[in-house]
């Protein structure tokens, strides 16, 4: 099992202001590491109203600064907005400050005005993070290359070069995955077993018969769990909504969980965000099997950093002794 911890630094205006979240965060990321996390987590998305992160790659570099050995994984970094050249050498600089621990995940992006608001075109997506892909490695290998017409040299070489994932559901991306990245990430295990043939096909080591699919997406581990949730129940409803909003734009429609709306008590009852009593968040991580993933989300979207602190200590307490063996 891995054991990861994820911010997308959200700070809506009911909830808790953006400097206490980022400094909660960092704190948090430092405790995870303590603790014996895998793996960190970090979301991109840009002009959201509630200031969701628009740039991973300073905050993983604060958070390389303040830990020690746990993996930093920009989870998706979308490459289609960034000029590849200069993607390169921050990519390299942050690989540096992680002391060798970052781990990149590629996503196209969906959102329309993202694209906009940097000057591209959504309908070019795959082909942009596919040349990003491409400038990547040539940086890397330390040797200078033209690009469009221009003559690159990236400085200072990664050693070793950050590991690069391709995010994404589908099976032309799992198939593309096997061909340019390091790796597939689809957050439900979606069309593995494309990705593992395709792997398999081109002579590339097997990947194995399964991906850590994602647990459920909140966890609070709490003595009073009624009580708890009547104060989280509004950032979770918010993050839905979010989302709906976002893919409604790029789609046309509502997507993913409770794309018809939602209400905190469907919500609840979805078992996507769980208040547990510590013996029952340990019964249900260990459900999980080892082949799976589980994810804290401990400050959804803008929650009280002292009551997301109350969960992670009484996790740390009386829920971590019980499954860190599960870890491989």
């Amino acid at each position: 099992m891995e054991f990861v911890a994820s911010y997308d630094m959200r700070a809506p205006a009911f909830g808790t202001p953006a400097r206490e979240i980022y400094a909660a965060t960092l704190d948090q990321c430092e405790w995870a590491d303590a603790i014996g996390f895998d793996a960190i987590g970090l979301g991109e998305h840009h002009a959201s109203d509630d200031g969701y992160l628009p740039s991973p790659i300073p905050m993983a570099a604060a958070i390389g600064a303040r830990t020690k050995r746990i993996t930093i994984r920009p989870n998706v970094l979308l490459a289609p907005l960034y000029e590849p050249v200069k993607l390169a050498e921050d990519l390299s600089v942050l690989q540096y400050i992680c002391d060798g621990r970052l781990e990149v995940v590629i996503g196209a992006g969906y959102v329309p005005y993202e694209f906009q608001m940097f000057g591209k075109r959504r309908e070019d997506r795959k082909e942009l993070y596919m040349k990003a892909f491409e400038v990547l490695r040539k940086a890397w290998s330390g040797e200078t290359f033209d690009y469009e017409g221009r003559s690159i040299t990236v400085r200072p070489i990664p050693n070793p070069p950050p590991r690069l994932l391709l995010g994404g559901t589908h099976k032309a991306v799992a198939r593309r995955a096997a061909k340019i990245a390091d790796g597939f990430y689809p957050p439900a295990g979606e069309n593995w077993r494309t990705y593992r043939q395709a792997c398999l096909d081109l002579g590339k080591p097997d990947p194995g018969e399964h991906f850590r699919a994602l647990g459920p997406i909140y966890t609070h581990v709490t003595n009073d769990p009624d009580g708890d949730w009547e104060k989280i129940a509004p950032h979770a409803k918010h993050v839905v909504e979010s989302y709906a909003k976002w893919t409604t734009e790029a789609f046309g429609k509502a997507a993913g969980p409770f794309a018809g709306g939602v209400n905190t008590e469907d919500l609840r009852a979805s078992g996507s965000y769980l208040c547990l009593h510590p013996e029952e968040a340990v019964e249900m991580i260990q459900g999980l099997g080892k082949d799976r993933t589980f994810i804290l989300t401990p400050l959804l979207g803008g929650l009280d950093p002292s009551l997301s602190w109350s969960g992670l200590r009484l996790f740390e307490d009386q829920v971590w002794p019980h499954v860190k063996a599960m870890q491989d």
